[in-house]
């Protein structure tokens, strides 16, 4: 294939990208910050500390992966799981064979043979045990900033490339087959509107420059994107939010407020002091994961 079908916006692969992927990439190719991006419903949601603060209702957006859990992971809840929600699952396993050592009750002796595992034991046809794979991204715009969790389910995942929107594995193969790094390009994630729950669909937009490609690696590297793809199922504090990036602009929305009861007519005039206004604070800082 030629390097216009590589980048979206036609660009050319530099130099200093011409080399073997890095480990990450070739681990997907083969086979908590308490800061996420959630694709609940269809809208990108900036979760911190299990609250949403705020959305984007554009179809795609543009990140780049700086790095990922080395295996797909697998982990049921008991009853309807609802994303985003700070629950501790019933059963997980890190690395999709056995159930994690800190699990008190397994649901089966390997994930292979699990009941869990068997069609038909989730909702509809499907497995009540799901698969999912962990990714620490930044923002295109924002790179040395925030690192998120960006938490993938199994239709994020696996599945054959249809032109130019490939699941994550068909893209890691995609730029592994012409030796570019994940962690080298912007990559542009958008929701494949065809399917009836939310589905990302990716595809390269444009390598990064030497400095961005730089702050990447650094960021790959960092705590951040140790802790958002770490496997422990244990909820934490919420660590300190830097300044909301621009592709997370608006906050969610309040609930409306009720509508005040009808004030009792006195037969006797009576003298009503005028309220003092309620100013809003201004928030400056942001405090602190299908089928």
């Amino acid at each position: 294939m030629s390097e216009l079908t590589l980048f979206k916006s036609g660009a050319s692969l530099p130099d200093y990208l011409r080399a073997d992927p890095d480990e990450f990439t070739k681990r997907l190719a083969g086979g908590s910050t308490g800061k996420t991006i959630s694709i609940k419903g269809g809208v990108w949601r900036m979760i911190v500390g299990g609250e949403e603060i705020a959305k984007n209702e554009d179809r795609a957006m543009n990140l780049v992966v700086v790095n990922a859990a080395p295996s797909v992971a697998r982990t049921y809840y008991e009853g309807v799981y609802e994303e985003g929600a700070a629950t501790s699952p019933a059963c997980f396993s890190a690395d999709g064979k056995l159930p994690d050592a800190t699990v008190k009750a397994p649901q089966g002796s390997s994930c292979a043979t699990c009941k869990q595992n068997i069609a038909g034991s989730g909702q509809g046809e499907s497995r009540a045990c799901r698969f999912s794979q962990r990714f620490a991204v930044a923002l295109e715009g924002d790179l040395s900033g925030n690192v998120y969790r960006l938490q993938l389910p199994a239709k994020s995942l696996f599945g054959r490339a249809e032109g130019d929107k490939m699941p994550l594995q068909a893209y890691a193969k995609f730029l592994s087959g012409h030796g570019v790094p994940m962690s080298g390009v912007v990559t542009e994630a958008r929701f494949d509107t065809s399917e009836a729950v939310p589905v990302l669909k990716f595809r390269a937009i444009r390598p990064l420059t030497r400095e961005e490609l730089t702050v990447a690696r650094a960021q790959g590297g960092s705590e951040d994107a140790a802790q958002a793809i770490e496997s422990k199922m244990v909820i934490k504090e919420a660590p300190a939010l830097a300044a909301l990036p621009a592709a997370f602009n608006k906050p969610a929305e309040a609930p409306a407020a009720e509508p005040a009861a009808p004030k009792k007519v006195s037969k006797k005039p009576e003298v009503v002091a005028t309220p003092a206004k309620d100013v809003s604070a201004m928030l400056d800082e942001w405090g602190s994961d299908d089928e």
